[in-house]
C-alpha cells in the first residue's frame, strides 16, 4: 500500500489500515489517539499526521476490542423518573458533556417512581454490561450492583455510591433571608411530593432555618404537591405547572392570610403564580413567590421568578466526572458525598411585604 493512499472508502477504516496507511505501528496510532501521557515522547509532527489522518479518513476506533482489551464496555446506565423540562433536562445536559468527552455511550430508563423499575431496570441494565450507574433524583437504597454508582440529588447512605448533593441548609437560609429582609414574616410553603429524595432534606432546612432567624412557621400554610390530588398516576405530567396551581388554589380557599411563599420548585412556583392571579391577587404586589432551581423558563415567565439557583449543569458534569473516575480507577477510595453550593437569583416575583390586608 502507498503511503498517503487507501483505497477502503472511508468509514471502513481500521487500527491496522490506519497504521499501515501512515506507515506506522497500531502502538504508535493508539497511543495519539487515546491521547496517552506515552505519546508526549513521539515528535509533534508525526502526532499532527496521526490526528489529521484519523479525521481525513473517518477512522473511528472498535470499541468492542477496545472494550475486552480494558474490560470495559465504554457505556453507563442512567436512570431517572423522567427527564422532562426543568430539573433533569439540565442536569443531564451536564451528563452528556462529560460522557461524550470521554467517548462513552449512555442508556437512560425512565422509571416514572415505579419501585418493580426501579429495581428492574438496573439489573437489565448489569446485563448490557455497563460500566457504572447514574441515578438523578432515584433513591439507591434498593438498587444492588456490582459496578460503581454516582447519584445525584438521592442523599443514599450505601456502600458503593458517590452522592452528589446541594447545600440544602444554605439555600433556604439565602431565602427566606431574602424575605425576612423584605419584611414578610406569614410565609406559605409548598413541599415536595414524598417520592423525591430532596423534599425531606429541604423541608428540615426551612425548619432549622426558620428558628435560627426566629420566623415562625404556622402549620396552616404549609402544603404539600401531592396532597392536594397530584399523583403520578393523574392524567397530566408531573412536571407541569398544574403541580403547583392546585395545592396553591387550595391553599386560597382556606386563606389568604401570607404575603409569601417558598416553592419547591420552579414549574411549581410558575403555577403558583396562576393560581394566585386567578384569585386577583397581584406578584409580588399581594405575595411574594420564591422557587427552586433556575430552570431555563424561570427567567421569562411573568413575572420572571426569584429562585434558587441549584448549580444543575455543573452537578450532572461533576457527577459523570466522578463516576468515569470510579469506573478507571475502582481500587481508590472515593467521598460517599460532594457538596454543592446554591445561589440566590433576585428577579421580579418577590417585593416588600404589603402592609395593606388582601382583598
Amino acid at each position: 500500500m502507498a503511503k498517503g493512499k487507501l483505497s477502503t472508502p472511508p468509514g471502513y477504516v481500521n487500527l491496522r489500515m490506519l497504521a499501515e496507511h501512515l506507515e506506522l505501528s497500531q502502538t504508535t496510532i493508539s497511543l495519539v489517539l487515546n491521547n496517552s501521557p506515552s505519546a508526549k515522547s513521539i515528535p509533534q509532527e508525526t502526532r499532527n499526521r496521526v490526528i489529521e489522518a484519523a479525521a481525513r479518513l473517518n477512522y473511528r476506533p472498535n470499541y468492542f476490542a477496545r472494550s475486552l482489551r480494558q474490560s470495559r464496555s465504554m457505556s453507563v446506565g442512567v436512570l431517572a423518573p423522567d427527564f422532562s423540562e426543568g430539573y433533569f433536562t439540565r442536569v443531564m445536559s451536564g451528563v452528556v458533556q462529560e460522557l461524550t468527552a470521554a467517548h462513552y455511550f449512555y442508556f437512560t430508563a425512565c422509571h416514572d417512581w415505579k419501585r418493580d423499575l426501579i429495581e428492574k431496570y438496573p439489573r437489565m441494565l448489569v446485563e448490557r454490561a455497563v460500566d457504572g450507574f447514574l441515578l438523578l433524583n432515584t433513591p439507591a437504597d434498593h438498587i444492588a450492583v456490582p459496578v460503581p454508582v454516582v447519584a445525584i440529588s438521592t442523599h443514599s447512605v450505601v456502600e458503593n455510591v458517590t452522592n452528589i448533593i446541594l447545600d440544602h441548609h444554605l439555600a433556604v437560609e439565602q431565602a427566606l433571608t431574602h424575605l425576612y429582609a423584605l419584611g414578610h414574616r406569614r410565609i406559605a410553603y409548598m413541599r415536595g411530593p414524598h417520592a423525591i429524595p430532596d423534599s425531606e432534606f429541604r423541608w428540615e432546612a426551612i425548619q432549622q432555618v426558620a428558628r435560627e432567624i426566629n420566623l415562625k412557621l404556622d402549620p396552616a400554610l404549609v402544603i404539600r404537591i401531592d396532597s392536594a390530588g397530584w399523583s403520578m398516576k393523574d392524567n397530566y405530567h408531573p412536571m407541569a405547572p398544574e403541580i403547583g396551581y392546585k395545592p396553591m388554589q387550595a391553599l386560597l380557599d382556606k386563606t389568604r392570610d401570607f404575603t409569601a411563599i417558598f416553592c419547591f420548585n420552579d414549574i411549581a412556583a410558575i403555577g403558583a403564580i396562576r393560581a394566585l392571579k386567578d384569585a386577583g391577587l397581584s406578584v409580588p404586589g399581594d405575595v411574594s413567590v420564591v422557587g427552586f432551581d433556575d430552570i431555563q423558563s424561570a427567567a421569562y415567565s411573568t413575572p420572571s421568578l426569584t429562585t434558587v439557583r441549584q448549580p444543575l449543569l455543573e452537578m450532572g458534569r461533576r457527577g459523570a466526572q466522578i463516576l468515569l473516575q470510579r469506573i478507571a480507577h475502582r481500587e481508590n477510595e472515593y467521598p460517599s458525598e460532594v457538596v454543592m453550593a446554591p445561589e440566590l437569583v433576585i428577579r421580579e416575583s418577590t417585593g416588600p411585604a404589603p402592609t395593606k390586608p388582601k382583598a
